[in-house]
């Protein structure tokens, strides 16, 4: 499993910091990418698709299809800046509509039902009028909650979280509980993660310490879900076990659609829609009413998939 920090570790100077920040971005997607692939093991490589903002700036979408694991799957740098609409600066709660956002998003469709979905985000906003926050989070989708791996995967952000903050892991996770959740459906998306917004640059805490913090979640992601990957990719499954992964996709697409907040703000600021939608998968399935049987290992899944679920602890439990 690699250990490399894809990062200096030092921070910047403050009036460096847009730049420090962006330079970082570029480099994270960089060095993600190497890794997937690595993992991926097969000839598959991610196909790069720069792009320009109409305001100013731009990014690089790439996307990795029909690999050995990953049957789709997006690492997106974006660094934009412009000036949003009234009514999205509303929505938004923009203190100014003048906006610079850099950025990285990561989504991640496995082929094998076995393999979870993953998700990552790190990014760094500034509003016109010198306000500035960091954001982020990653969370794990399982298809089959395996249980060991839930712990292993919390208890390694937890670890992280600690090292930077004592109250992080037990704030941000249940931010993710709460954020990663489908209200119609009454059930959480997966097993969460964390997920922080507006850590605001002198409030929360100085940048130096913010921007070490979004670092580390970045190459905690890289390390965390290459491991999952290496021990799930050649487990057996069925065709049945393929067709809930298709259902579960589903669920995925309804929260990427209808909840999530970077997909309403890449459109609603005019952002380039193939980069905004590759979070979603390449198949998937909705099925009128479908329930899981009873006793089953979908069933069994579907009861984890709730808030309060203490999986950190050596014995996860619902709160």
């Amino acid at each position: 499993m690699s250990t490399s920090a894809p990062f200096p570790t030092a921070a910047p100077p403050a009036a460096a910091l847009r730049d420090s920040v962006e330079q970082w971005m570029r480099q994270f997607q960089d060095w993600l990418c190497q890794q997937l692939e690595a993992t991926d093991g097969g000839t598959a490589r991610f196909q790069e698709d720069a792009w320009q903002h109409h305001g100013s700036g731009g990014g690089r979408s790439r996307v990795l299809t029909n690999g050995h694991i990953i049957e789709k799957g997006g690492v997106n740098f974006s660094a934009v800046e412009g000036e949003m609409s009234e009514a999205a600066a509303r929505q938004l709660l923009m203190p100014d509509r003048r906006y610079f956002a850099t950025g990285v998003s990561v989504v991640q469709h496995p082929r094998s039902p076995q393999v979870p979905i993953s998700h990552m985000n790190v990014r760094y906003f500034e509003a016109g009028n010198g306000e500035a926050w960091f954001g982020g989070g990653l969370d794990l989708t399982p298809i089959y909650v395996d249980v060991a791996q839930a712990r292993w995967f919390h208890q390694q952000i937890a670890q992280v979280c600690a090292r930077h903050d004592a109250h992080y892991y037990p704030r941000f996770k249940a931010w993710a509980d709460e954020y990663f959740f489908l209200p119609h459906r009454q059930e959480t998306r997966g097993i969460g993660g964390i997920f922080f917004d507006r850590l605001v640059v002198g409030k929360e805490a100085d940048a130096e310490a913010l921007f070490a913090f979004v670092r580390a979640v970045g190459e905690v992601y890289g390390n965390t879900y290459t491991e999952l990957m290496r021990q799930n990719a050649e487990l057996p499954f069925s065709p049945e076990q393929k067709q809930w992964q298709l259902v579960r996709r589903g669920r995925y697409a309804e929260f990427n659609l209808a909840i999530d907040r970077g997909t309403r703000f890449g459109l609603e600021t005019g952002g380039r829609t193939e980069s905004i939608l590759m979070s979603l998968p390449p198949q998937a399935e909705w099925h009128y009413n479908l329930q899981p049987e009873p006793g089953s290992p979908e069933a069994a899944t579907q009861q984890w998939l709730r808030k309060g679920v203490e999986w950190a602890s050596e014995n996860p439990i619902f709160a």
